[in-house]
């Protein structure tokens, strides 16, 4: 899909905020553990994707009440819903320079319309290589999910279905939509919360 940019200014997706609080000693360990192993810039996003996606829980994946918010909490805790976890990869990414952002899609939290809709965060991030933004979708694979890393093609956790009216917005956003913040803040439950709480619209 053809994404636009909230801002025009690449120095705006590399700013620290609270929760992308990428200051914080874990995550610049761990950013830094990262880069180590990488063998180029491309490399790095790509292992950071994949470090993301792959070693952060999802919190409803592994039944957890616990709710993360801030990219620390979700590294220091090793779990989080989506809005973690792409506070986490944003922070790991601006961490070493790398311009990334916030996209969303409205998804059923179901498999059908009946279930109610969410919104559903994932990241965009800037590849000098290739001169474009490209998103990634670090939500965590498993049975009926696959998303991967390409710069050729979008391998996302979800395909939207215009029937169900779901939908992808286009904006890349420079810093994490407040509703999504706003119900991690305020939720000690995070079952409870996924089941009742999430925002439907941005």
């Amino acid at each position: 899909m053809n994404l636009t940019c909230e801002s025009d200014c690449l120095e705006d997706y590399l700013v620290e905020t609270e929760v992308i609080d990428f200051g914080h000693s874990t995550i610049s360990k761990k950013s830094s553990e990262l880069y180590a192993e990488s063998i180029n810039e491309n490399d790095f996003i790509k292992n950071a994707y994949e470090y993301v996606r792959d070693e952060i829980a999802h919190s409803w994946d592994i039944q957890s009440s616990r709710v993360t918010c801030k990219a620390s909490e979700a590294l220091i805790y090793q779990e989080g819903i989506c809005y973690a976890k792409s506070n986490l990869l944003c922070a790991l990414l601006r961490s070493k320079g790398i311009p990334a952002g916030f996209c969303y899609q409205r998804l059923t939290i179901g498999d059908t319309p009946d279930t109610g809709y969410c919104i559903h965060a994932l990241n965009a991030t800037y590849m000098k290589s290739i001169g474009r933004w490209v998103r990634l979708d670090a939500r965590g694979n498993k049975v009926g999910i696959a998303a991967e890393f390409s710069v050729s093609e979008e391998k996302l956790a979800f395909p939207v279905r215009q029937a169900y009216n779901e939908m992808d917005y286009s904006v890349i956003y420079k810093a994490p939509n407040a509703k999504t913040i706003e119900v991690l803040k305020q939720n000690s439950d995070c079952i409870h919360m996924y089941l009742n709480g999430l925002p439907s619209t941005l």
